[in-house]
């Protein structure tokens, strides 16, 4: 009998993935040491996981301005290339891929990460949300909006991560405008008011990712690179759907389609959508016939929906989030059809071995 395709091994750019099972960037701050470096520790954690066909790290600032979480790892100085030399050194030895996810949580953040600076966004309106700080979560802030040299030194940033994370010997790049940060923030109509040639039309509100793009094709090739969005995202993480939101998106992945990137990540809804004017419900199925290169799609897939997607052709690849968490063998576990560990939400973003490192795999 032929493998499911879930297992069957997949090309991505110069990488051939071992299967189509792809570990999603989850924040799990565990650097909590002086300039937020990749440790041993970080390096097992993702080592253990390197039978999933691509890993894509948690996101990784760009710059001390990006910052929006305590305790999460950094791809901006030098020191922090080199712990991230550890991780994919390990992942590479255990025959694992592996892509850097460049991360600016833009307004999603708060003054104790920033110095009692005010943290940067497209315009000076307030999410409403909370960011984790040292003194745990706390709710957000109005905003700095950020000047035309402002956004250009973010491009540089987003530039530099790139370049660090091929020093630092990751497989490639995913450029993390989702879930409601930074370049989410310029994309949205309630997060972006400005006036100037990074608001107003569809093509002003998403330039900054092409400047980004453009910028990253001096250091790094467009077949190591993806990018990651969540074009449904409603009511969470201070962005709203309005009539202009989805038009956004197909145009953006349109345009992508002329830079053979690695691939586009998608998210599916975060929240019931079905009755929200403006939203798409299945949005793999919405954009994959605007998409020509490689589909990734997340949100809350098993096994049995995870093949299902592939089966439908509404995706080529399916990344896992939580149960990669808890079952750092959840190839051979789906493979096998065996149990799976139950994950502890509480040791999530806490900066101990508990809840990273301790899951047992099945040989255990």
């Amino acid at each position: 009998m032929s493998k499911s395709i879930l297992f069957q091994p997949y090309t991505l750019g110069n990488s051939v993935l071992n299967n189509r099972m792809v570990m999603a960037p989850m924040t799990r701050s565990r650097s909590n040491n002086e300039g937020n470096v990749p440790t041993a520790l970080t390096a097992e954690y993702y080592a253990q996981r390197a039978t999933a066909g691509l890993i894509v790290s948690e996101g990784t600032f760009v710059s001390t301005k990006a910052v929006g979480f305590i305790n999460v790892p950094g791809i901006y100085s030098e020191a922090q290339t080199e712990g991230w030399k550890l991780v994919t050194n390990a992942v590479h030895e255990k025959g694992g891929t592996i892509f850097a996810q460049l991360w600016h949580t833009g307004r999603m953040s708060h003054p104790d990460l920033h110095n009692g600076e005010l943290p940067h966004a497209p315009s000076a309106l307030n999410p409403f949300a909370q960011a984790y700080t040292k003194d745990g979560f706390q709710d957000t802030v109005v905003p700095k909006e950020m000047t035309i040299e402002d956004i250009k030194q973010t491009v540089l940033d987003f530039k530099n991560g790139a370049k660090n994370a091929i020093a630092a010997g990751f497989d490639g790049v995913e450029l993390h405008a989702a879930n409601g940060y930074l370049l989410q923030q310029f994309f949205n109509g309630y997060s972006n008011h400005r006036t100037d040639e990074y608001g107003g039309s569809i093509e002003n509100k998403s330039k900054i990712l092409f400047e980004i793009l453009d910028a990253l094709k001096e250091v790094i090739d467009y077949s190591k690179v993806g990018v990651r969005l969540n074009p449904s995202l409603h009511n969470a993480q201070g962005m709203m759907l309005d009539e202009e939101t989805i038009p956004t998106y197909e145009y953006i992945i349109n345009k992508l389609n002329d830079y053979g990137l690695a691939y586009v990540h998608l998210t599916e809804p975060f929240t019931d959508v079905s009755e929200v004017p403006f939203a798409v419900t299945e949005v793999a199925k919405h954009f994959r016939p605007l998409y020509k290169g490689t589909l990734i799609i997340n949100k809350g897939f098993n096994k049995e929906t995870g093949m299902k997607v592939l089966e439908d052709g509404d995706a080529d690849l399916v990344a896992y989030g939580v149960p990669f968490i808890a079952n750092p063998d959840l190839v051979a576990r789906y493979e096998t059809d065996a149990p799976l560990n139950t994950p502890d939400p509480t040791t999530f973003y806490t900066d101990t071995v508990k809840g990273y490192t301790d899951y047992p795999a099945l040989n255990d």
